[in-house]
């Protein structure tokens, strides 16, 4: 990793947006409308979670938690959130439960390095802990490298570190976990993402949007595509088609995310990719004479399948 990552940071994350629930029914209402179980969700807790169309194809992702009892924060990609805000807002119908854009009240920080460590120590992973300005939540290191959100309400304007945001990003890859953005809406099904192995989908909580899809997904072991990491030496974005050097007609998969590499001209993408396309040949960016895509192991298995 380049210098950015073997220090203490604290960047705030420009690329973020918070969706505010508010009111008694508010727990209640986002359990029935999300992959999580969001009944219990406990204040020392954060959890991933999908929201999904009815065919069960993704139109958002979050990791949220209660700030308070009558309260779930939701953090989503910002390129998603009014579309997001707006269709969840359709539903809450006589719900005590109050939906707003809380971006510009919650400020989040991503934190590396021994300051992550310091501050989250003792909490497991996905663990939230309190204090009078407002709260930390760790997540899951990558390569080596501690991370956490530090949660407060908004200050004063923070100077952003180009590079310190760029290394952050190349994290949020490399951990494997796919955050949704208006590029990728409704193209997967959770499992798609590895979802299930993340965490983000409760299959014993009760029905949501899409819920059939997705337990039939699971239980019918009918998922063909699945997402792993990659490596390009060319630009890389969400959205962008793959192809596979046998078959020069179709796609053989999206691009989830992507980041530029703090330490090069290289990029790091998390894409969803056809089972099959991993049993030989080489995948491509844009066609099959695009950009090589070279496989880079994810930080936990996706089983019975492994990448080129």
């Amino acid at each position: 990793m380049n210098q950015p990552l073997n220090r203490s940071l604290a960047v705030p994350l420009t690329h973020w947006g918070v969706i505010r629930a508010r009111g008694a029914d508010a727990a209640k209402f986002l359990h029935g409308q999300l992959t999580q179980d969001v009944l219990q969700l406990g204040r020392s807790q954060a959890r991933l979670a999908g929201y999904c169309s009815a065919k069960g194809r993704l139109l958002a992702s979050f990791l949220l938690w209660k700030p308070a009892d009558d309260e779930v924060l939701l953090a989503c990609h910002g390129s998603v959130l009014e579309s997001t805000l707006k269709r969840l807002s359709m539903f809450v119908m006589r719900a005590q439960c109050k939906l707003d854009d809380a971006t510009a009240e919650v400020a989040v920080l991503g934190v590396t390095g021994d300051l992550a460590s310091n501050e989250t120590e003792g909490l497991p992973v996905w663990g939230k802990r309190d204090d009078a300005e407002g709260c930390w939540i760790r997540l899951p290191e990558v390569d080596g490298v501690a991370r956490a959100w530090r949660v407060t309400s908004v200050g004063p304007a923070a100077a952003v570190d180009p590079a310190a945001l760029m290394a952050w990003r190349q994290l949020e890859i490399d951990s494997g976990i796919v955050m949704i953005e208006a590029a990728t809406v409704d193209q997967f099904v959770p499992q798609m993402l590895n979802f299930e192995l993340i965490g983000a989908v409760n299959f014993q909580k009760g029905c949501y949007p899409g819920q059939e899809v997705v337990a039939r997904s699971q239980y019918r072991g009918t998922t063909k595509r699945r997402t792993f990491l990659f490596a390009c030496d060319a630009p890389v974005a969400a959205g962008q088609e793959v192809f596979h050097s046998a078959d020069p007609e179709q796609p053989a998969g999206l691009v989830a995310g992507a980041a530029q590499a703090d330490d090069s001209m290289s990029y790091r993408a998390l894409i969803e990719v056809k089972l099959a396309a991993l049993e030989g040949g080489s995948l491509h960016l844009g066609a099959i004479d695009g950009a090589l895509l070279k496989p880079c192991p994810l930080p936990y298995e996706v089983l019975g399948a492994e990448p080129l």
